[in-house]
C-alpha cells in the first residue's frame, strides 16, 4: 500500500477574505505584460459574486454599452426594453427623429413601465399610471395634487447618454463620459467598407442562462488559437496560423480586433467553406480574403465575413451565467434575393455547428475556473487579443479598486 505521506500535496483554492486586496491588483500586472511572459487572469475574477458586483460599478455603469441596433427603432415613437446588470432600459425614437435611451424604472414606486417592444406617445406606468413621454418627462400623475411640493419636473424617467456608432445604439449610465467613436477609430478602416449604417439585420434571438462568465464569453469570441482546432474541419478556410493583429494596442481605445485570413477568397462559416449570401459590394480584394473579430467591451462582440456581419450582445445575469442576443447583417441586395430564407437556413446550419462547439468548451472552460487546479496560464502570440482585453480591464479595474 502506498504511504499516504508519499502522495503529492493536493493545491487547495482558499479565499477566506475579499479579492479587492492590494496584492490582488498588483498580481494582475502578470496579466498586462507582452503575449510572450505574460499569464491569464486570475481564476476567480471569473467565478466570484463580489467581483462581478465591482465590475458593474467599475465597467458596466461607467463604460458604453451596446444594446443593439437603431433600424429596430425606424419611427417615432418606436420603441424596446433591454435589462443589463439588472437595470431595465427603454430605447427609443423621440418627436424629433432621435435615439434615446431612459431607466424604465416608475419614479413613483419603481414599478417597470414597459416590457417588450412597441409604438406609442407615451409611457405609462401600469401600476398607478403616472405617464411619461418618449423624451422621459413626467407628464401626468393622477390624484397626486394633494402631495405637498410635488414637481412633475422633478420626477422624469432618468435619462442615460446615447450615441450611435455604424447603426449600433450605445448607452452609458455616465452623463459625464467621453464620446464613444473617437475611441473606435483604430477600427473604422477594418468596417467602413461595409457601410454598416445601410445594411440590414433582419431579427435577433437571445440565448439566456448560458452557464459562463461574461468575460469567458469575450475571450472564446476574439480567440484565433483556436479556430482550426475546436473549428476543425469547419474553419479550415480560416486556420489560426493566418490570425494577425494589424494595430498595435492604444490604453486609450475601446475596441481590440484581429484579422483572420482565408485560404481563399470568399469564405464562409459553414460547411461549404463559402460565402452564401450576396457580397458586400464595396469591399476591397483584400477584405474578401479574410474577417475581423473585435470586442467593444464590456456587452458587443462584433465579426466580419464578406457576405455578412454578426454581432452578440452579451449580458451578465450573474457571475457565471449570462444572456447573449446574437445578430447577422446584410448588405440589402441579399433579402432581396428569392431564396434568402433558404439561404439563411443554410447559412445557420453552419453556424450551428460553432455554436455548439464553442458553448461545450465556454461550459468546460467554466467549470475548470472553479477547480482549485485552475491555473494562472499562458498564452499563445495568436491570443495576442487576450491581451489587450486584460489591458482594457485592468485599466480600468484600476481607477475603481477601492483604496485600503
Amino acid at each position: 500500500m502506498t504511504d499516504m505521506l508519499d502522495t503529492p500535496s493536493t493545491p487547495v483554492k482558499i479565499n477566506t477574505g475579499s479579492l479587492l486586496t492590494p496584492e490582488v491588483l498588483a498580481d494582475l500586472d502578470r496579466s498586462i505584460d507582452d503575449v510572450s511572459t505574460a499569464t491569464t487572469l486570475p481564476p476567480e475574477l471569473y467565478t466570484s459574486g463580489e467581483f462581478l458586483d465591482f465590475e458593474v460599478e467599475a465597467l458596466f455603469m461607467k463604460e458604453w454599452l451596446c444594446v443593439g441596433r437603431a433600424e429596430r427603432i425606424p419611427n417615432v415613437g418606436d420603441w424596446f426594453t433591454v435589462e443589463i446588470v439588472g437595470e431595465p432600459i427603454i430605447v427609443t425614437r423621440d418627436k424629433a427623429g432621435d435615439v434615446r435611451a431612459m431607466s424604465a424604472v416608475c419614479q413613483h414606486r419603481a414599478m417597470q413601465v414597459c416590457e417588450g417592444e412597441g409604438n406609442s406617445s407615451t409611457f405609462k406606468c401600469p401600476y398607478h399610471h403616472w405617464n411619461y413621454g418618449l423624451d422621459g418627462r413626467l407628464l401626468g400623475a393622477p390624484a397626486m395634487e394633494r402631495t405637498d411640493e410635488f414637481n412633475k419636473a422633478d420626477y422624469g424617467l432618468p435619462n442615460l447618454k446615447v450615441e450611435e456608432w455604424l447603426g449600433f445604439v450605445f448607452v452609458n449610465f455616465d452623463n459625464d463620459a467621453d464620446a464613444l467613436t473617437p475611441t473606435l477609430d483604430r477600427y473604422s478602416p477594418f468596417v467602413h467598407n461595409y457601410d454598416l449604417e445601410h445594411a440590414i439585420c433582419p431579427g435577433t434571438f437571445t440565448l439566456e442562462n448560458l452557464p459562463w462568465n461574461w468575460k469567458v464569453m469575450f475571450e472564446n469570441f476574439n480567440d484565433g488559437y483556436h479556430a482550426n482546432r475546436l473549428h476543425q474541419f469547419v474553419q479550415d478556410f480560416c486556420p489560426s496560423s493566418m490570425t494577425e493583429f494589424p494595430v498595435a494596442w492604444d490604453d486609450e481605445s475601446n475596441v481590440i480586433f484581429r484579422t483572420a485570413g482565408y485560404t481563399h477568397q470568399d469564405g464562409g462559416f459553414n460547411a461549404t467553406h463559402r460565402a452564401i449570401m450576396e457580397i458586400f459590394p464595396g469591399l476591397s480584394d483584400e477584405e474578401r480574403n479574410r474577417s475581423t473579430f473585435a470586442l467593444m467591451p464590456p456587452t458587443l462582440c462584433f465579426g466580419t465575413a464578406p457576405d455578412q456581419c454578426f454581432f452578440f450582445l452579451v449580458r451578465p445575469t450573474g457571475p457565471e451565467t449570462i444572456d447573449v442576443e446574437i445578430g447577422y447583417i446584410f448588405h440589402p441586395s441579399s433579402l432581396e434575393d428569392p431564396l434568402f430564407e433558404q439561404k439563411m437556413a443554410l447559412s445557420d446550419a453552419g453556424v450551428q455547428v460553432f455554436v455548439d462547439q464553442d458553448q461545450d468548451a465556454t461550459t468546460k472552460v467554466q467549470r475548470g475556473l472553479r477547480s482549485r487546479f485552475a491555473p494562472r496560464g499562458r498564452y499563445s502570440w495568436q491570443e495576442e487579443s487576450h491581451i489587450q482585453f486584460n489591458r482594457w480591464l485592468v485599466q480600468r479595474y484600476r481607477n475603481a479598486w477601492p483604496q485600503p
